[in-house]
């Protein structure tokens, strides 16, 4: 590529913070639950680069395709890679994608095509870097860009405010659609690699959930990580997700404290340790509990009525009932975020 920034390309990363930012420096943007990722244009040679700086290309064939499509023939644009079902956004989806059959992705494209929310505009179509600029010259850049030649469902620009009551509205509304709100600095330049510029707040929910057993660390027995459960409509005990970040300190006592209602019934519903290509002896392996104790965690996603990452304990709650645990925790609220996308 003869383009002035070239593959791979470090993008700007965000600092995580507990509350937006406010002054007359910061523009706020929605943070979209998806795939970072850096799309390079230059004649017919199109590159789809992840946010580690990996190619993308091969699983999202349809973006490579719009992108080469597009009447502008050099450009750099960054953005997030998502796929949209009805009125959400299924990161589910997104990781199916990740197969190393071309004919299984190409049937999955043709199913469910990918959009790219274009949020930054780093090389123009004149082939103009535009990385030294600040975000207040490439904002009306990138608008001008997107007038002029993005089309269709498939390519979108996110919005951009200046407004924190707005930012603030997202962070509240956004469940299953936003990962939160990202601030930018915008008298500052596109840090490749940097954090000083940008913020990201994410938004976080809490939910009481029983604890249907828990595991050993790995070198010393003392619990490692509790295996959260919720109840679902026919009275079964789901697994749900872990909570891991349990302090040092506390460990022996909690562990004695869990030996002491060790048994079964466990998980009555979906179990851990099911089948994945990612599965180790030791995750197959948990110690079941009576259905005793409940916990309330805060957590930041759900992907297929499981917590999408580790969750953060908060506190016990003796006086919850377990059977007061239900599925319906997980439930997103209904988002009108995708109506921001121009």
């Amino acid at each position: 590529m003869a383009l002035p920034i070239k593959p791979p390309f470090a993008p700007m990363e965000a600092l995580s913070v507990e509350a937006i930012p406010e002054g007359p420096e910061w523009q706020y943007e929605p943070k979209w639950d998806g795939f970072r990722c850096l799309a390079f244009r230059d004649g017919g040679d199109v590159h789809l680069q992840s946010k580690a700086g990996q190619p993308l290309g091969r699983y999202f064939p349809e973006i490579v395709e719009v992108v080469r499509a597009l009447k502008a023939k050099q450009f750099v644009l960054d953005g997030e890679l998502v796929i949209v079902e009805g009125d959400k956004l299924s990161f589910d989806d997104l990781l199916l994608r990740l197969h190393p059959a071309e004919s299984r992705v190409r049937k999955l494209a043709a199913q469910s095509p990918a959009t790219f929310i274009v949020f930054d505009l780093l090389c123009d179509q004149r082939g103009n870097s535009l990385v030294g600029q600040t975000l207040r010259e490439r904002r009306p850049a990138l608008e001008a860009f997107a007038k002029k030649f993005f089309g269709g469902q498939r390519l979108r620009l996110s919005p951009a405010v200046r407004d924190i009551t707005a930012a603030k509205r997202w962070l509240q509304t956004g469940g299953g659609t936003l990962d939160g709100v990202i601030a930018k600095r915008t008298d500052v330049p596109y840090g490749s690699g940097d954090r000083t510029g940008m913020q990201k707040i994410k938004l976080l929910r809490s939910a009481d959930c029983v604890v249907g057993g828990f595991r050993y660390a790995e070198k010393k027995k003392v619990v490692g990580s509790l295996l959260l459960g919720l109840f679902d409509e026919q009275g079964l005990l789901n697994h749900v997700g872990f909570c891991s970040g349990i302090k040092t300190a506390e460990r022996e006592a909690l562990t004695k404290k869990l030996e002491k209602v060790s048994g079964p019934p466990g998980f009555t519903g979906r179990a851990p340790g099911g089948p994945s290509r990612w599965a180790t002896k030791r995750s197959t392996e948990w110690q079941p509990l009576k259905t005793k104790l409940v916990c309330e965690v805060e957590f930041d996603h759900v992907s297929g009525e499981r917590f999408r990452h580790g969750t953060r304990f908060i506190r016990w709650r003796p006086d919850k009932n377990p059977r007061q645990c239900t599925m319906e925790q997980l439930k997103q609220k209904k988002s009108r975020a995708l109506e921001l996308l121009r």
